[in-house]
């Protein structure tokens, strides 16, 4: 087997945009998809605004026997396999036995899958919920779903670290491929549009609660007040470079190339968070230079001080104003364990088409020392990207792509 680890398909739910086509289109053009909420009632909330896939009707995407036993999240990340895989040109079930698998990544989807539960017990006057173990088990369902579906018997499982998960599985992935395995899909596709998961979100004040879409979600930005949460997400279909070769494979976007990941250290340490060091793990794991990267994904948590410690780690690592930065999360909201996933089919896309996608709606703060790629994209050759996320709880990962 080789050392390289290929995509070869990727497939996407997003709010701005129902399939990887429309979701690159939007943007590339800086067209955002957050809104009202439309899944609840949300009018008693202080936070009112959502990324939503639009135009998402299961019926028209899987076989009605699915319905019941699924909800709207599992309904998404099963679609985006589908896509993902047909992206690639693979049937995995007509692999060899054992050599493809799925891990991906989950963090808010379970709150979902609960309220569902919730309110059918409710429903039938029980005194006694489960909603904390259907949160809990919620994820191996959703993973079990994609690797029934398509029949495969390889290694499985499932990453939680919250916004940081993304990259975490696809780290897992690309370890996995380099033991043996030839396939496996991994990425996430997540959210939590719900009425339970709402208020499991604002407990941890880091929600928006302004009510222009334009002026929500401003990471960088001196008026930043919080995060959109949005639903959706990438999966990505990743394999042994000389496997994907042997069996066809038409295409392939690039290659994942280096990955790190760290804790931060304990609140009042006094210690240096750990996100540098993340991306320093990850520059070297790829053998990449900083002076090779040509755009870092960031993760822009719009909180203030979570803002400071990322562009004071990018400023370490390229220097000021050393490398473009861009946040194309400000057109879908904070996807939880999908942002990550869909930033990379984004980092991928720029790539293959030499397009850095804007950060939108945002003016730079001059404290923070980046090339924030504002107002418009950027047409400028990619080679190599960079990708960050942070996960609440101190998760901190780095993943490089690169042109394969």
């Amino acid at each position: 087997m080789s050392a390289a680890v290929v995509v070869t398909g990727i497939g996407v739910t997003a709010p701005n945009g129902l399939g990887t086509d429309d979701f690159w289109a939007a943007t590339r053009d800086g067209r955002s998809g957050i809104g009202p909420v439309s899944r609840f009632d949300a009018t008693g909330y202080p936070a009112k605004l959502a990324g939503e896939v639009p135009g998402f009707v299961p019926e028209e995407h899987l076989p009605s026997r699915l319905l019941p036993t699924t909800d709207h999240m599992t309904r998404l990340a099963l679609v985006a396999a589908d896509w993902a895989f047909a992206d690639a040109g693979v049937e995995p079930g007509e692999l060899p036995e054992f050599s493809a698998g799925v891990v991906t990544s989950a963090s808010a989807g379970g709150f979902e899958f609960g309220q569902r539960e919730l309110e059918n017990l409710w429903s039938k006057g029980s005194k006694y919920v489960s909603a904390y173990q259907s949160y809990a088990w919620f994820y191996a369902v959703n993973t079990g779903q994609v690797s029934i579906r398509n029949g495969m018997k390889g290694p499985s499982g499932v990453v939680v670290s919250d916004q940081a998960g993304g990259l975490d599985a696809i780290g897992q992935a690309r370890r996995l491929i380099g033991k043996g395995t030839s396939l496996v899909l991994s990425g996430g596709v997540d959210g939590s549009v719900c009425p339970w998961g709402w208020v499991a979100q604002m407990s941890g004040e880091r929600m928006s609660t302004e009510d222009d879409p334009e002026r929500a979600y401003l990471p960088f930005d001196a008026a930043a007040g919080g995060h959109v949460s949005g639903e959706g997400g990438a999966h990505l279909v990743l394999e042994d470079a000389d496997a994907a070769r042997e069996r066809g494979a038409e295409s392939v976007y690039g290659e994942i190339a280096g990955y790190g990941s760290t804790m931060d250290p304990k609140p009042g340490s006094g210690r240096e968070p750990g996100l540098r060091k993340a991306i320093e793990i990850a520059l070297a794991d790829a053998g990449v230079r900083p002076a090779e990267v040509d755009v870092v994904f960031a993760d822009a948590a719009a909180i203030p001080e979570l803002d400071r410690v990322e562009a004071e780690a990018i400023s370490a690592v390229f220097g000021p104003h050393g490398v473009p930065v861009t946040a194309p999360k400000t057109m879908t909201g904070r996807l939880y364990a999908g942002a990550a996933p869909l930033d990379v089919a984004a980092a991928l896309l720029s790539i293959r088409d030499g397009v850095i996608p804007p950060t939108v709606n945002v003016e730079r703060a001059p404290e923070y020392r980046i090339d924030l790629v504002t107002g418009e994209r950027r047409d400028t050759p990619v080679r190599t990207a960079l990708v960050l996320a942070r996960g609440h709880g101190g998760f901190n990962a780095a993943l490089v792509v690169r042109a394969a």
